[in-house]
């Protein structure tokens, strides 16, 4: 029987139909997976550049796998599916740490653990690419974590706080002009609330960060201090340290006269990963107000009674559906458990509104 030369010990029979359409599959992904990594690495410097530079390297020795096995058969180019076209379309386009997030999850969904004609090696390549990814995108979700956080929360705030309120007053019989500018003011309201509250909360949290960070003015008063006595081991002892190590932390610092406060893990500025309360209080600002204008949409285009409300609640719902997605995606978890829990919690708070208008009220003409 004549054979298919591959990299395996044991050779194998000639391919089946659909042997041959599953590896032209995996091939067309290995392929595209490579091109998105070089498209990442194009757009960043140094380490972050050579690390993933190294990964489109790995995916090309796994499509030399895929190209001997399938000989002549890798003819004509195989496309890849619209999954990994999709993810290629958005490397071009999109944040550098949103696409990582999705590469991540689609290494992790990696065919190959069982498959017999991958080999152990590409399986646990796989694997590993998705936690080189995971590193990667953990560089970069500290610096976004401050006003990523305002702009989830600011949107999802002013969608269902203002479909609520349109919602509830709706309920009560008001005319339409009556919940449009309820819906208005909701909007202006809970947008400068929102993006006072998030400039006050972020101002504070930087203003605690740095009233933990060492005086400058104690520079000067380390070339006096009694190396025996050790005063500075107190300062250790404080942050947390055991008196044998916080004893030689301040011996090294008395050797070089220079007082630092601890790093944290990965050399991450901790002002950093709070974000700016400008920039934090203004997503928050913007993103309340695109959220809470949702709900109001229907109203502004003149309709009344059912026909808004359903409106509003399947433009809200949609929104809640891929705010919720974005989330998962960026944070490494499921989107689409991620989507739907923001979808019930948007219509809880919602429903419960709009029972209370009821309860109120009369009945939406």
């Amino acid at each position: 029987m004549n054979q298919v030369p591959t990299q395996h010990t044991t050779p194998i029979p000639v391919p089946t139909s659909a042997q041959i359409r599953r590896w032209r599959r995996y091939l067309a992904a290995e392929r595209a997976e490579a091109a998105i990594y070089r498209d990442l690495a194009e757009r960043r410097e140094g380490p972050e550049r050579d690390i993933l530079l190294a990964l489109s390297d790995a995916e090309a020795r796994h499509e030399s796998h895929w190209l001997t096995l399938l000989g002549p058969k890798a003819e004509p180019a195989p496309r890849p599916d619209l999954r990994t076209r999709f993810l290629g379309f958005l490397a071009k386009r999109l944040g550098f740490l949103f696409v990582l997030a999705l590469a991540q999850r689609a290494e992790g969904r990696s065919p190959y653990d069982d498959d017999p004609n991958a080999t152990v090696r590409m399986a646990a390549d796989e694997r590993i690419h998705g936690e080189v990814l995971r590193g990667l995108a953990a560089r970069g979700r500290p610096r976004l974590s401050g006003t990523f956080r305002a702009a989830v929360f600011g949107a999802n705030d002013g969608l269902v706080s203002n479909l609520a309120l349109v919602l509830g007053i709706g309920a009560t019989g008001a005319p339409p002009s009556v919940v449009l500018f309820t819906g208005i003011a909701g909007l202006l309201a809970g947008a400068l609330s929102m993006g006072a509250g998030e400039y006050v909360s972020v101002k504070s949290q930087r203003e605690l960060l740095a009233a933990s960070r060492p005086d400058p003015a104690s520079q000067t008063a380390l070339s006096h201090l009694d190396v025996d006595a050790n005063e500075l081991a107190l300062v250790y002892r404080a942050r947390g340290m055991e008196p044998e190590e916080a004893d030689i932390r301040a011996r090294e610092v008395l050797a070089t006269l220079h007082l630092e406060a601890d790093v944290p893990p990965e050399d991450v500025d901790p002002h950093e990963a709070v974000g700016s309360p400008w920039h934090a209080a203004g997503s928050s600002f913007l993103f309340f107000a695109s959220g809470a204008l949702v709900p109001v949409l229907p109203y502004l285009f003149g309709m009344v009674g059912w026909p808004a409300v359903v409106l509003a609640s399947v433009l809200v719902g949609v929104a809640l559906l891929a705010t919720g997605a974005v989330v998962g995606i960026l944070s490494g978890a499921p989107p689409l458990r991620r989507a739907l829990r923001q979808l019930a919690i948007g219509y809880g708070a919602a429903a419960a509104t709009y029972l209370l208008g009821l309860a109120f009220g009369a009945t939406i003409a």
